[in-house]
């Protein structure tokens, strides 16, 4: 399969998995599975075919590692705006996270601190260079640090998902650290 065609596929995939599962008529299930036949069934007839072999070189090749594939069901592993519980245990973080984002956004940060927006958590990166990548998606990146550890200390309860991003209901402003 070509780039582009991964990355069709892989934005389709988010699409339905983490957002609008309805527009196509499939159902997660109460933690965000859904069958990969369905899957496969419903995209093609709503004109976005693809095959399973497809499907399994996107869950393996994407550089995120955003969808989790096991016994013919597939979800995404975080990043929803649909209610389901990823049943993730609450995990202690390392001292710090870091969460990239862009100039323009750093004013409310500064203010109200990091909040999930549409998602159900605020996502963190282990290293600066995943918050980086994040963050340039949408334009010049800057790289907050989070003291995870102290937030941790106050109550604050993180989860780790299994590609490896901290999720966390929000951070507080007096948490995080700005650049320069």
């Amino acid at each position: 399969m070509d780039h582009e065609r991964s990355v069709r596929l892989s934005k389709y995939l988010a699409k339905h998995l983490r957002h609008e599962p309805e527009r196509i008529g499939i159902t997660l299930d109460a933690h965000g599975w859904v069958p990969v036949a369905e899957l496969i069934d419903a995209a093609a007839r709503h004109g976005f075919p693809f095959s399973r072999a497809e499907l399994e070189t996107v869950e393996a090749d994407n550089d995120k590692q955003r969808y989790a594939l096991e016994r013919g069901r597939i979800r995404a592993r975080q990043g929803h705006s649909v209610r389901i519980d990823l049943g993730l245990p609450p995990a202690a973080p390392p001292g710090f996270l870091f969460h990239g984002t862009v100039g323009r956004s750093v004013a409310a940060i500064r203010h109200e601190g990091l909040r999930p927006m549409s998602r159900h958590a605020v996502h963190l990166s282990p290293d600066r260079e995943t918050a980086a990548r994040v963050g340039a998606r949408r334009g010049a990146p800057v790289v907050l640090t989070v003291d995870a550890g102290a937030m941790h200390r106050a109550g604050h309860v993180f989860h780790v998902s299994t590609n490896g991003v901290w999720l966390t209901e929000r951070v507080p402003p007096e948490f995080l650290r700005f650049p320069g």
